[in-house]
């Protein structure tokens, strides 16, 4: 979700309405907020007849699958539609249907909630988070109307490891679900997560992990993004950020001011030769986390390896070819909606860093200038793994509203994970 600056931001500023039922009691051990449980606590027409965590009874529920699986028992035959509605599976690598995709997700995908901002993926940056090593052709889910694509959701396959590193689980990774906004009376979106999970069952899984800007039933973690401003007037200018009373434009540019070469020694692109040891560098970092991947070396080379306007991954060589840590951030603009100036908004995502040798901050600090110089306007960050080492002092700013994560057909030991514990990043 596209998030604009704010000057401050706290829990107390999440919106909710006011508690209309039952109070719930949660262990001190929990990190839910009233706030928090006062959303949960509401009926949801759908999410309430899944397989998730239910707030009221979290202290019933045993860690683990919440229902477990029976693969005689699930349907062999895709979910029914209304009429002329009819069920895709959309090729990627074709390019008149990977058009198709992209033409539905820039003009129907997440806005802000000012209308402002909506994402603009590129049909390149599409195929390399939905063609990773393993994929299932029928994990890509289309809806059409005479040929017309008009909605869409995405699987990819994934082995979390959760909450230690022999949990690990086969499951989905669920993503861009998005229904045309002239339908959406229709109520296809239920349909759509019914019939992936449908598909992800006949494959002998049974949980799936994804994040979402909403709070449904029920997150493991809210997490909230932080911006770095890149190119302040063009991010003023938008409406991304604001001036307080007494700032002015040209004092935010000297505030953000970066320098023309990063800093570190040894900096330079990412190569198909440093795939094993950038590959053994992530997997050992992913360990301190309670909620990580595990990679290999072909999935390494896969989301790693630099692509122009997609991913951006450099490494820190030091002698006899040793690499010692790494940075990564992906490409994900937004359009600017109705400004008579600019159309798009270029933001660097943070991807996966690990510090080993150089200070956290300074090879943060030269991913700020490697993204400007780039041509990105502003640098998004989670305060996810150790992100916070660096946010404060880098300048980055809290966004507007809050990332959540969720694992379908899960109950964690510990109810709900920090931010910090968190070691996935869902592009």
């Amino acid at each position: 979700m596209q998030q604009k600056e704010k000057q401050e931001s706290s829990d107390e500023e999440i919106e909710v309405q006011p508690q209309q039922q039952q109070q719930v009691v949660v262990k001190k051990n929990t990190q839910y907020n009233q706030q928090l449980i006062d959303k949960l606590s509401k009926p949801h027409q759908f999410w309430q007849t899944q397989p998730m965590p239910n707030i009221n009874e979290m202290d019933k529920l045993q860690p683990g699958p919440i229902q477990q699986g029976v693969l005689a028992e699930v349907r062999k035959d895709p979910l029914n539609l209304i009429d002329k509605f009819e069920w895709f599976n959309v090729d990627l690598r074709n390019d008149e249907q990977a058009q198709q995709v992209y033409t539905l997700l820039k003009e129907n995908y997440v806005e802000d909630d000012d209308n402002m901002f909506r994402f603009d993926y590129s049909i390149d940056f599409l195929r390399w988070a939905l063609l990773p090593p393993g994929q299932y052709a029928d994990w890509l889910i289309g809806v059409r109307v005479n040929q017309k694509l008009v909605g869409f959701i995405s699987g990819i396959p994934v082995t979390l490891h959760i909450e230690n590193e022999q949990n690990k689980v086969k499951m989905t990774e669920i993503n861009f679900l998005c229904v045309h906004k002239k339908i959406r009376a229709n109520r296809l979106a239920p349909v759509l997560i019914k019939e992936i999970t449908r598909r992800v069952h006949i494959k002998n899984m049974w949980q799936a992990v994804y994040t979402a800007g909403i709070v449904v039933p029920t997150p493991i973690s809210q997490t909230r993004y932080y911006h770095r401003s890149l190119n302040a007037k063009k991010l003023i200018e938008v409406g991304f950020s604001s001036l307080s009373a007494r700032q002015t434009i040209s004092r935010q540019q000297k505030l953000y001011k970066l320098p023309e070469e990063p800093k570190t020694p040894g900096l330079r692109p990412m190569k198909k030769k440093d795939v094993a040891q950038v590959t053994k560098l992530l997997n050992e970092y992913l360990k301190n986390f309670k909620l990580y991947f595990k990679y290999t070396e072909e999935e390494v080379k896969h989301w790693f390896i630099p692509r122009k306007d997609v991913i951006s991954t450099y490494v820190v060589e030091k002698e006899q070819g040793v690499v010692t840590d790494f940075l990564s951030f992906y490409n994900l603009p937004s359009q600017v909606i109705k400004n008579p100036k600019y159309t798009h908004l270029k933001a660097a995502y943070s991807y996966y860093n690990v510090a080993t040798q150089t200070p956290i901050v300074q090879l943060m600090y030269d991913a700020l200038i490697l993204a400007k110089n780039e041509g990105y306007d502003v640098f998004n960050a989670l305060d996810i793994m150790d992100n916070e080492k660096f946010l404060k002092e880098l300048m980055f700013c809290p966004g507007d509203g809050q990332l959540n994560y969720y694992l379908y057909n899960w109950k964690l030991e510990s109810n709900m994970l920090k931010p910090e514990e968190i070691g996935i990043v869902l592009v």
